[in-house]
């Protein structure tokens, strides 16, 4: 992760801007801020300026409807992530926002320790999902990609190994985390992400983690047991 990471906090209220900058100063204190209040003003830093390395987006910013805001912003800078900030906390919209290219979503009400995580975890390239999405959420409806919940025949016919990365799939990591995790190469890592989507009838990572999100969540506890 850049030790200076560039942020963009991008939220109408002054200050819940203020509580990000502390947070943000707090978790990384060589980070460089710059903020907007409006699109706008949002698109105008990132056209005008360098591309910042996270970019946090008020869901909820005047005179922007639903995911308008995140699909002009991707648009202007399609290389920066755009974590969503909101205090919309409805499940679908989460994973329409997902689906939508946001490399995560954090909502206002979270604790101050879940927003560094999310932080650091797409600072390092992965995607952030609220644990409340992982556990017991349903894949299907508009904008998700996938209809039916995934049988437990699908999970049967992952490997154990397989099991294992998407395990560490849906703790965020990286494929190159995945390997040195499980001491592995990243190229091996990859054909078993892509067995792991195939077996599943899934198009992406965020779908086979939501699709086998209650299914980990049981695994993890009988590993605790």
């Amino acid at each position: 992760m850049n030790p200076s990471p560039k942020i963009l906090i991008v939220d109408d209220h002054p200050l819940f801007r203020e509580a990000m900058a502390l947070v943000i100063t707090t978790e990384l204190p060589g980070a460089q801020l710059s903020e907007a209040s409006t699109l706008p003003a949002a698109v105008e830093c990132l056209t005008s300026g360098p591309v910042p390395d996270l970019v946090l987006l008020d869901l909820n910013l005047p005179g922007v409807h639903g995911l308008e805001g995140l699909a002009q912003v991707s648009a202007t800078a399609p290389e920066a992530p755009v974590v969503i900030i909101s205090a919309e906390e409805d499940k679908q919209l989460i994973l329409q926002a997902i689906n939508a290219g946001a490399m995560g979503f954090i909502t206002k009400s979270a604790p101050r320790e879940r927003m560094r995580q999310a932080l650091r975890q797409v600072l390092d390239g992965n995607i952030y999902l609220p644990p409340d999405i992982i556990r017991g959420s349903t894949p299907g409806g508009p904008g998700s990609g996938h209809t039916t919940p995934i049988s437990e025949d699908a999970l049967n016919r992952l490997t154990e190994r397989q099991l294992r990365v998407l395990e560490r799939m849906a703790l965020g990591e990286s494929n190159k985390q995945i390997a040195w995790a499980l001491n592995i190469t990243e190229t091996t890592v990859k054909t078993h992400v892509s067995a792991i989507l195939g077996k599943l009838g899934v198009n992406n990572r965020v779908q086979a983690i939501l699709a086998a999100g209650e299914w980990l969540e049981d695994r993890k506890a009988r590993h605790r047991e």
